[in-house]
């Protein structure tokens, strides 16, 4: 059994997995732990992925068949190869040279064995913070469409709950439980698995962590943003990219996708929208 798993998932993206693999590489020179790295692809090889590999001998290759969705395809690569940790990465992001940041990973899992879930700090291109850590509040999360599509830069009443969802209010130099972290980044323990399943597939794409992370409180692992572990994020937000609330949900399929995990995620959890990371 490896001592983590990372997997990096690929639709068409090749360029972007290959810049995020070689600083994954990179990082693990010398480490101390057996660490694998996995890309799977939801693109069935159209762009190249597989080929473009070859140069990481390392790296472990699976074709989902299809665009199987974030969530499914991700779960591919983690059954692949069997670890004592699991670690989502989005395509979009880059380790930190000389940070052994893997390494720090499973030191912190290791030294915390209650905690079952961690998202590092995530940082933008030019070094500014991302808000990668959020609430389980209702009224935030009845708004979160219309802060993907910008409104909370327009109009205070949508931005009020906007800063509250992803935790504005608190210092982000601080290691502390919060009720869900950004999927882009997160680590979770093989026990948490083996005891509440993997990312709900009936997520195609977005707040597959949201629930993921839902149903780990709900079991007792609590899930942790650790404020000294850093990676650098690029965040596209493809869901957002065309304005207006009708314009995007006619022209943009990713928001579409969004808006109906949105509706998924309120009528699975209805009832039971509560602060868990409070108790802590």
């Amino acid at each position: 059994m490896k001592d983590i798993n990372i997997v990096l998932l690929n639709y068409k993206c090749k360029d972007d997995i290959v810049r995020a693999v070689d600083s994954l590489v990179r990082d693990i020179e010398g480490c101390k732990y057996d660490v694998q790295i996995t890309v799977a692809d939801n693109s069935k090889n159209e762009d190249g992925m597989k080929e473009a590999l070859q140069k990481f001998p390392q790296v472990l290759y699976v074709d989902s068949g299809g665009n199987v969705g974030f969530g499914k395809g991700n779960v591919n690569g983690f059954k692949a190869v069997e670890a004592r940790y699991y670690f989502a990465l989005n395509r979009d992001t880059v380790i930190l040279e000389n940070s052994k940041t893997v390494e720090h990973i499973i030191e912190y899992m290791d030294e915390h064995p209650k905690v079952g879930c961690m998202g590092p700090k995530l940082m933008n291109m030019d070094d500014s913070l991302q808000y990668s850590c959020y609430r389980f509040d209702l009224p935030s999360i009845l708004i979160k469409p219309l802060k993907q599509i910008n409104f909370d830069k327009k109009y205070k009443w949508v931005k009020k709950h906007a800063d509250k969802l992803v935790m504005k209010d608190f210092d982000h130099n601080s290691t502390i439980p919060v009720d869900w972290v950004l999927g882009a980044a997160m680590i979770v323990r093989r026990e948490v698995v083996d005891e509440i399943g993997w990312f709900d597939d009936r997520f195609f794409m977005y707040l597959e962590d949201a629930d993921w992370c839902h149903r780990m409180w709900e079991a007792g692992w609590p899930v942790y943003y650790v404020h000294d572990i850093v990676i650098q994020h690029v965040h596209a937000r493809d869901s957002a990219k065309v304005p207006g609330l009708l314009k995007a949900l006619f022209k943009n399929k990713l928001a579409r996708i969004h808006a109906k995990s949105w509706i998924q995620y309120l009528l699975k959890w209805r009832g039971n929208h509560k602060y868990y990371a409070n108790k802590y």
